[in-house]
């Protein structure tokens, strides 16, 4: 029977195929999927306890999400970010990968183009494929920030947005206020929309400061802010994420929420709801946890300077390796669980071409680090010196 040539043009999702040499080799620590090591707040628990047999709890709710999430969301959104989104869109949706899934296909038309910057979030241009749009891909500089001419060269009468993620999966990169700041007005000049994915938000370290484009001045007409439970208050498998776009693509954005989610899980909502309750001071104060680990990771790594390129970045739970070797990224990883027990991500699937692994550290605790990183060091010894 017949299947979507555009499906199958579009590339597969690496976390599965990992987790599946994980599964096949017992023992494995793994340093691939993108995950915290704490649970959610104890908030977050007893909100969902209160759902019970009440009918009203179980119906569609409201499409754009449950009224008192909302209403904290705005509050954090004015408080943290600097965003008022009184005027504009606020939308909670199944994670931000729907947000940003939602965002292309409110704004975009088969064709039309749409610029990452690489090394880019997979997702993101798996997404620009199934909406049977072109990803154009604008290479960052050697520390993983932008380069804004080669951003304004790459615009085109096709391109549709700009996106940022910032701090950067895979790269840990948090780029430069001033650098967002321009890509944001730049966009506006243009007549194109600015996507920024803020989904790790809260993970800076050394003094590095986040910022949400989507506060400067004039922004709230062009840019879309994507924001997400998952990675700060350790809801990953809760599925709640939430979107700030202009005011005139509510039409858009309701015809799409109400055909592929009708309406976001109203217990997960509840969760969340939960999770503002304990506020940004619970994810930070877990933040400076991650950041020993963080440490702990680069002090290991200083033994590879020699074979391994690692960029200093300040952001997110992630680090970059660029490995001097003949072999492809996916052939180190397959050596690193086999033979090592110790899992990483192939760079390739975030738009590099020469042999890149990205090691998360966001899941473990500071023994396994240590183990992990052990393992990963004598791996990349053997595999690369031979």
């Amino acid at each position: 029977m017949p299947q979507s040539h555009r499906i199958e043009n579009v590339q597969s999702p690496i976390i599965p195929d990992v987790a599946a040499l994980i599964r096949a080799t017992p023992g494995t620590i793994s340093l691939g999927q993108g995950v915290v090591h704490y649970p959610p707040p104890p908030q977050v628990i007893e909100a969902v306890s209160t759902f019970d047999g009440d009918v009203s709890r179980h119906i569609y709710h409201h499409a754009t999400g449950l009224p008192a999430l909302l209403e904290q969301l705005r509050a954090k959104l004015a408080a943290e970010n600097g965003i008022d989104a009184s005027d504009q869109v606020l939308m909670v949706t199944a994670g931000s990968n729907m947000g940003f899934y939602h965002s292309i296909l409110a704004i975009t038309d088969p064709g039309d183009e749409v610029i990452l910057l690489t090394p880019y979030f997979f997702n993101h241009e798996m997404a620009v494929a199934m909406a049977n749009c072109k990803a154009v891909n604008v290479a960052t500089d050697s520390a993983y920030q932008p380069r804004l001419d080669r951003i304004e060269a790459a615009i085109s009468p096709r391109t549709r947005a700009v996106v940022t993620v910032s701090p950067n999966n895979p790269s840990g990169a948090v780029y430069r206020l001033e650098d967002l700041a321009q890509i944001n007005r730049m966009c506006r000049e243009r007549g194109i929309y600015h996507i920024s994915d803020e989904a790790y938000e809260y993970f800076t370290y050394g003094g590095t400061e986040h910022y949400s484009p989507g506060s400067a001045a004039e922004a709230g007409g062009h840019t879309i802010s994507l924001y997400s439970f998952s990675k700060s208050y350790g809801m990953a498998s809760w599925r709640v994420g939430y979107l700030v776009a202009p005011g005139h693509l509510l039409g858009p954005l309701q015809k799409i929420q109400d055909t592929i989610l009708i309406c976001p899980p109203a217990i997960s909502q509840a969760g969340a709801v939960g999770a503002l309750e304990a506020g940004a001071a619970y994810c930070r104060e877990r933040v400076q946890g991650i950041g020993t680990v963080r440490r702990d990771c680069l002090e290991h790594l200083e033994a590879l300077t020699d074979i391994a390129t690692i960029a200093p970045t300040t952001g997110a739970f992630y680090l970059l390796l660029d490995l001097e070797t003949e072999l492809n990224s996916m052939q180190v990883v397959e050596h690193l669980i086999r033979r090592f027990e110790v899992a990483a991500i192939p760079g390739s699937v975030f738009g590099l071409p020469e042999c890149h692994i990205r090691i998360a550290y966001g899941a473990l605790q500071p023994e396994t680090a240590s183990a992990g990183m052990a393992r990963l060091v004598e791996g990349l010894n053997q595999i690369i010196r031979g």
